[in-house]
């Protein structure tokens, strides 16, 4: 594979350009982080913010509000669980459970909760509880 870096000139838009034969998974991730890099737009109060999804600690659906839980705040968005599910469906982003969306780049340690469900304990200290249903996928993609 052949990486070529170009500067644009002033008056050329930014892009980026794949040639590739094939679409592999592994491009296919790229590409989704390349495109998770613009980020999520959320409102705190009054104000729109754009926020990095590696930013976001989990997502949730409380009362059919959907939240991002980040480091510093807590921001509403507009989007759905499930939209999001799949904007960020090759992210470090995965559905834990009905109503929350979990950053397994923040994932501190696992460990067995009662009936067959696991707690997630966070960098910032948090504790996710990921349904039972969800667990098997969490383990595939941790490669436990």
């Amino acid at each position: 594979m052949k990486i070529i870096i170009e500067e644009p000139k002033e008056s050329e838009e930014e892009q980026i350009i794949f040639r590739c034969r094939e679409m592999t998974p592994e491009l296919l991730q790229i590409i989704a982080r390349l495109k998770a890099q613009e980020g999520l737009v959320a409102n705190l109060g009054t104000q729109i913010h754009r926020i990095r999804p590696s930013d976001i600690y989990y997502i949730e659906v409380v009362e059919n509000k959907t939240f991002f839980y980040c480091k510093e705040a807590v921001y509403e968005s507009k989007q759905k669980l499930y939209e999001l599910e799949e904007s960020l469906a090759n992210s470090d982003m995965l559905r834990i459970s009905k109503s929350v969306m979990l950053n397994l780049s923040k994932i501190k340690s696992l460990s067995p909760a009662l009936n067959g469900r696991f707690e997630a304990i966070l960098d910032n200290g948090e504790r996710v509880i990921i349904s039972r249903q969800y667990v098997a996928g969490l383990k595939k993609r941790l490669g436990i």
